[in-house]
């Protein structure tokens, strides 16, 4: 075989058009795909057709494959096209880099497009954006889409990658803290500097990756679980849980929701009743949809301690928890569980924000677990608008590109607003977050955070219902072209239900605001 720097004419290329010989040229590349033809999902007939071999099939092959095709087969390519004659050369399409900027208008938010500016964003959020995005181009989003099918969990060797002291990314997920202080992060940023636009880089840049179950296996229990332990643990605690955590070698879940006890976390039935002695909490009751809840080795769960309190308790995996795997629209690669605590004993001192005041500590979490819901969902939602407007303008119907059609422009008007406002309410949320503190958040925040939130898993549900038109029947199929538009629309009602349903949320964001309505006339 010719080397792939190899020059080769278009002359060339068409004296091999046969089942014998077959080239073709895709993107500027020379291709011999005669060994491939008998391999070819499609058959060899279709690689025969007289707009194929031995001609430029560049915008044949882009019409029905994704990029990642040609790194797939790159060991059939034999060289590069030239021609002496300038207007005979090829136009070529720009193929995803890892770890680029996407050029594609509005792929991007507005503060990583060239020429736009934003009072938000400085210097070390740039750098460790470039960072963190080649990071997950480089390590993840093979393993993720891959694993999204196989419905296996994230590898060891990934998680401790990440836990690891060059990437820090377990520890920077759990936002700004001092269990970052001292550390030097991706991108030279001090752990003492990092903020919540730090953290908004790090949640949005995984969320590029696609391949939404993997995505909560990614540690996302971690996310909602250990914020008690960070806020409420003693020293003591502390040192035991957090290190092997961070690091990527043990999990933790929050678990909370019941079968008889979704948002109204009042109602959960999940017992801890103390020993004779007083020194433990026995356990027992059982929790539904638990996150990484299959391979967590420490729950953070929400029992009743009394008939009208809750208590937070730190539970870790011994016998007398069993764990089974919950299908839901998701991968598997969630390790979705349902957990049944059967009589299981546990320290009192594992009892978080005290006795009783189990409520107080849920609460407390609400706002930062809604608020990476939304960073989540922002960022899906234009990484489907991308992919929706590249296809725009590859797929030709009735002779013309979906993008010259005026239906499909509507469509797209519609989609960049949402894309383009979500964004913007979550910087503008993001920056009050960063000047307040826990307990002022949780006294401003709270409504607008469920406001924010029910708009965003709102704007969502349009955006998927949009793609999957553009997109027509790839858009419902599972692999090939519309991979991303399927996945978010067979999983985007998750970031609706998470967190606090859409309809208790938009309740809760206009009650919020009645709270401190004055006394105000017209």
């Amino acid at each position: 075989m010719a080397s792939p720097t190899k020059e080769i004419s278009i002359e060339e290329v068409a004296k091999h058009a046969s089942e014998d010989s077959l080239w073709t040229i895709i993107n500027g590349d020379v291709w011999d795909l005669t060994s491939f033809a008998d391999m070819h999902p499609g058959g060899k007939a279709v690689l025969l057709a007289k707009d194929i071999a031995g001609r430029d099939s560049t915008e044949v092959f882009f019409g029905l494959h994704r990029s990642s095709i040609l790194d797939r087969y790159k060991r059939y390519r034999i060289g590069r096209l030239v021609s002496s004659n300038e207007n005979a050369k090829p136009k070529t399409y720009i193929l995803p880099s890892p770890g680029e900027l996407s050029l594609v208008p509005f792929a991007e938010p507005l503060w990583l497009t060239k020429g736009y500016k934003s009072p938000y964003f400085n210097k070390s959020h740039y750098r460790l954006q470039e960072r963190v995005r080649y990071f997950f181009d480089t390590y993840v989003k093979e393993e993720a889409l891959d694993h999204e099918k196989s419905a296996e969990r994230p590898t060891p060797e990934l998680m401790k990658l990440m836990g690891s002291p060059e990437w820090e990314l377990h520890a920077m997920r759990m936002g700004p803290g001092r269990h970052l202080h001292g550390k030097v992060l991706p991108g030279g940023v001090k752990g003492e500097e990092f903020n919540y636009f730090h953290e908004l880089v790090v949640v949005q840049e995984l969320v590029r990756i696609g391949a939404p179950g993997y995505m909560a296996g990614l540690n996302a229990g971690m996310v909602i679980g250990l914020p008690p332990v960070l806020n409420f643990g003693t020293p003591e605690l502390k040192a035991k849980v957090l290190p092997d955590i961070l690091k990527g070698e043990k999990f933790i879940s929050l678990a909370i929701s019941e079968a008889m006890a979704g948002s109204d976390v009042r109602g959960m039935k999940t017992w801890a009743r103390k020993t004779p002695d007083g020194k433990h909490y026995i356990v027992t009751g059982s929790k539904k949809w638990i996150t990484n809840g299959l391979f967590s080795d420490w729950f953070m769960t929400g029992c009743r301690t009394s008939e009208d309190a809750l208590s937070m308790i730190l539970i870790p995996r011994t016998e007398e928890v069993e764990t089974t795997p919950i299908r839901t629209s998701y991968s598997l690669a969630a390790g979705t569980a349902f957990v049944k605590f059967e009589g299981v004993k546990v320290p009192v001192e594992y009892c978080l924000g005290g006795e009783n005041n189990g409520l107080k500590v849920i609460l407390s979490n609400f706002v930062h677990e809604r608020w990476v819901i939304c960073c989540r969902i922002a960022r899906y939602s234009r990484l489907i608008v991308e992919e929706c407007f590249k296809w725009a303008h590859l797929r030709k119907v009735f002779g013309k590109r979906l993008i010259d059609q005026p239906a499909i422009r509507q469509k797209f008007a519609h989609m960049f607003a949402k894309v383009e406002a979500g964004q913007s309410w979550l910087e503008t949320i993001t920056h009050q977050m960063c000047n307040m503190n826990y307990a002022q958040q949780s006294e401003f925040l709270a409504g607008p955070m469920a406001g924010l939130k029910h708009f965003l898993s709102r704007a969502g549900g349009e955006i998927a219902d949009e793609a999957v038109q553009i997109f027509g029947g790839r858009g419902i199929t599972a692999t090939g072209m519309g991979v991303y538009i399927e996945q978010f629309q067979r999983t985007y009602k998750f970031d609706s239900v998470l967190g606090g349903s859409e309809e208790v949320l938009a309740d809760l964001f206009v009650r919020q605001a009645m709270k401190k309505m004055p006394r105000a006339v017209l």
